[in-house]
């Protein structure tokens, strides 16, 4: 495999993996709109409409090593362009999903979309990695980051476009209605997801053929060969300190993350503010780590290491968490958007700390990382019990270990080598 190593050649491969990108973000960032709309449509609590998150996220966790596996088999293109394909399979789920209205099969398609997710970020966080120096790791992920949250922005408002742009009249009228006049009603509405869904199927299986047939080189596993031979008596992924720990912090990272975004709009609604301005909560959040990504791509490495960024959105997450707890209204939902400027160096900092020096490891390595993911499923269950037991503004609390076990990573926990 030959190694990209010039910024002229290195265009080509960051644009197309960029792309790709955008295609996680806008596909992710779904959830964030999902998860109110099926709650309306199928009849959920707040706990169980967090299993939207679940289904999707734990994917990860079950199917990271097996795309690793095919990885190896397939090499990084064509194990994207199969992960493309997975996803289409799991939009189409949609389809007999929103026709019986069961809630199960949405369940299924998620979990599906989530795999072939899976597939494209275990090839494409490490190809982005060492597409280059890894002092300016951090900063190609944040690239890649502000591609993956402009369109994350975008998705939930085109979702709410076409499925809950009359969110309040809709819930105000199901009040009203009883027995067949209800089902008809709901139906009517879990059916408007079928275009839209139908569109990403088509789209997704043309980016998998082009893909394949696109430029894209293939890179080797790992650049830094100089420190290879310090690792060579190192026989398991699991003598990996900094390798653990940080799949650890990934794993309270995505948990915070995702729970930033995907409770947001459930927040604005449980402080009676309506689905017409809460439906644009989420895109904030992720307008929020945009900014962000353009602060890491300016500031890192000459003005902040990969290091200091992460210890910074450590403490950063800390304080607005509980400015979220401690206030009230709009500000305590301003906050919650906030975090997203706290969360968004977060993992672009962990991933070439924790890859550093792993060599022949480096694809099980990123498997692990992308594991990691499962804190993306878990937690926001976490959030939606204590929602439903306490209050919405109360659940935050989950949030403050997630930031202590970052802020421990940054401190310490990424330089270690030795258990």
């Amino acid at each position: 495999m030959k190694t990209v190593t010039s910024k002229q050649s290195n265009f080509i491969p960051v644009a197309i993996i960029g792309a790709l990108f955008f295609i996680f973000g806008f596909i992710t960032w779904l959830n964030g709109i999902l998860i109110p709309y099926l709650k309306i449509a199928c009849e959920l609590t707040n706990f169980e409409s967090t299993f939207v998150a679940f289904a999707f996220y734990i994917s990860y966790t079950l199917m990271a090593l097996p795309s690793s596996w095919l990885l190896r088999k397939t090499g990084f293109k064509r194990g994207m362009s199969w992960g493309l394909i997975t996803m289409a399979i799991g939009t189409t789920v949609f389809i007999p999903a929103a026709l019986s209205r069961d809630y199960h099969i949405f369940l299924v398609g998620l979990f599906i979309i989530g795999t072939g997710l899976a597939i494209l970020q275990t090839a494409s966080n490490p190809y982005i990695t060492i597409l280059g120096p890894k002092e300016t790791a951090a900063r190609r992920i944040s690239l890649m980051g502000i591609f993956n949250k402009l369109a994350g922005a975008a998705a939930p408002l085109i979702l709410a476009y076409f499925i809950l742009s009359d969110g309040d009249q809709l819930t105000e009228t199901l009040k009203t209605l009883e027995g067949a006049a209800r089902t008809a009603q709901l139906d009517q509405l879990a059916h408007r997801v079928i275009l839209l869904y139908g569109v990403m199927t088509a789209t997704l299986l043309l980016l998998a053929a082009g893909i394949r047939l696109s430029p894209l080189p293939e890179l080797e596993e790992q650049q830094d060969e100089e420190n290879e031979h310090k690792e060579e008596k190192k026989k398991s992924i699991l003598a990996f300190p900094q390798l653990i720990l940080g799949a650890i912090t990934l794993f309270f990272y995505v948990g915070a993350e995702v729970i930033a975004g995907d409770t947001i709009i459930r927040y604005g609604q449980s402080l009676n503010i309506s689905i017409e301005i809460a439906k644009s909560f989420t895109s904030y959040t992720l307008i929020a780590m945009v900014v962000g990504y353009i602060a890491g791509i300016i500031l890192i490495p000459k003005v902040l290491s990969q290091r200091a960024a992460l210890l910074g959105s450590a403490v950063l997450g800390l304080a607005f968490t509980l400015g979220a707890i401690r206030t009230e209204g709009m500000v305590s939902v301003s906050f919650i958007a906030a975090l997203g400027l706290a969360n968004a160096l977060v993992w672009p900092a962990i991933w070439p700390l924790a890859l550093d020096g792993l060599g022949r490891f480096i694809k099980t390595g990123s498997a692990l990382l992308i594991m990691a993911i499962a804190g993306g499923a878990l937690l926001p269950l976490v959030w939606g019990k204590l929602s439903d037991i306490y209050s919405a503004r109360q659940a935050y609390w989950v949030l403050v270990p997630c930031y202590l076990i970052i802020l421990y990573y940054a401190q310490r926990g990424y330089k270690l080598r030795k258990w």
